[in-house]
């Protein structure tokens, strides 16, 4: 499966003071993840366009961010709404944890039997824990919690993980209901 380079990390939903200064809605796993990255994109109808990060920081739940280039409030005003995107290859994640986007599509499996169940629909990240939304093949849907009493294991690339991709599952009783 393809990776996907660009990776939605953020909703500009403002802008702060008049010097080019925006509000951004964090996507990822936390505000500060956001305040680490030296670059966003930008996809625009001509292509990904990069924006150079001034600065930015935490402000309760919301980043404020500015871009080099963007010093006016005029000039930041139009980017209201739009989606940033964080280069894949400026993130550097822990050993064992892989991109929501690069999880979202793989088969949902019994650890144990093979069984499919599914595929991965939807990543919650909004509770204490990550909660998967799992699709059917009739369509319905159930949701597990992601902790280790129930995802034994993540693979999305076959080469570095050694078994086939897919989420594995040790499900409960009632659990698929």
């Amino acid at each position: 499966m393809k990776k996907n380079q660009y990776l939605d990390c953020a909703e500009i939903v403002g802008t702060h003071g008049v010097r080019g200064g925006m509000r951004l809605q964090s996507r990822a796993d936390s505000p500060e993840a956001l305040t680490k990255l030296k670059r966003l994109f930008l996809n625009t109808p001509n292509g990904w366009r990069e924006w150079k990060v001034a600065r930015a920081s935490v402000q309760k739940s919301m980043v404020l961010i500015w871009f080099h280039g963007i010093d006016t409030l005029e000039a930041a005003l139009p980017y209201k709404g739009k989606l940033l995107y964080a280069h894949r290859d400026d993130i550097r994640l822990p050993k064992g944890q892989h991109f929501i986007a690069d999880m979202l599509g793989l088969p949902v499996l019994d650890a144990e039997t093979g069984e499919n169940y599914g595929t991965l629909d939807d990543v919650n990240t909004a509770g204490v824990q990550e909660l998967y939304t799992v699709k059917k093949a009739d369509g319905g849907t159930f949701m597990i919690p992601a902790v280790p009493a129930f995802i034994v294991k993540v693979s999305v690339d076959e080469e570095t993980d050694g078994c086939a991709p897919g989420v594995y599952v040790r499900l409960i009783e009632g659990m698929m209901e």
